[in-house]
């Protein structure tokens, strides 16, 4: 009885352990994709000023509050998409992260940083107001760079599930456990080939298996 108590109250520990550490997963997914979100919006809305020239702090306003709403969009997908049991990662073109909006996000600020390069470069060649140059070029290169973000995040990029997908496509069977020199398999499809002997002559017969486990060691 004793045993079957403390059992049960490591099960509750754990399964409470394991709660609290996805609610602390979803939350930083959560507050993550909204910082990153309202820092992109910030970022897009100065553009549009630098784009218009002009000093109204109207389009950097605006585009803070999407930023919000968009990282809390963002939010909710992630945590949608995200694999039970699975630790939240994204692989973009040029950048790694634990939500889907860093990538656009870092994608903006490279974006801003070609624009300014390639606007100096076209001011000092044409002999044009370098301040301007800047202005217009990183102003640009934001929005050039937020577009690319986009399909960056949400159609290049690799998430968990491509890991995951990917990984369990290059495995023979359902589980693989490898440590030192040995190998275990669990679960593995496989085809059996054996001479048949029961009828008036030899056949060979070829029959799908199926191998709970398999052990295999190299020396």
């Amino acid at each position: 009885m004793k045993k079957l108590v403390l059992i049960t109250l490591f099960a509750v520990f754990f399964s409470s352990q394991f709660q609290l550490s996805a609610e602390a997963q979803s939350f930083e997914i959560i507050g993550g994709n909204i910082l990153n979100g309202a820092l992109t919006g910030s970022i897009l809305g100065t553009a549009t000023m630098g784009l218009n020239n002009s000093s109204d702090f109207t389009p950097l306003r605006i585009g803070l509050g999407i930023g919000i709403l968009a990282g809390s969009g963002i939010a909710i997908y992630d945590v949608a998409t995200l694999p039970q049991g699975q630790e939240f990662f994204i692989s973009g073109m040029f950048n790694d992260g634990t939500n889907s909006s860093i990538i656009i996000l870092l994608d903006t600020v490279y974006g801003a940083a070609v624009g300014a390069a390639i606007g100096s470069a076209v001011v000092l060649i044409g002999n044009k107001s370098f301040l301007k140059g800047i202005q217009y070029g990183t102003s640009a290169g934001a929005w050039a760079g937020f577009g690319f973000g986009l399909v960056d995040a949400f159609t290049l990029a690799e998430r968990n599930r491509d890991f995951l997908s990917d990984h369990l496509l290059n495995r023979s069977s359902i589980a693989e456990f490898e440590f030192f020199d040995t190998e275990i398999k669990l679960i593995q499809p496989d085809i059996v080939s054996y001479l048949d002997l029961s009828g008036p002559t030899l056949n060979q017969r070829i029959e799908p298996a199926l191998n709970l486990i398999s052990f295999r060691r190299t020396f």
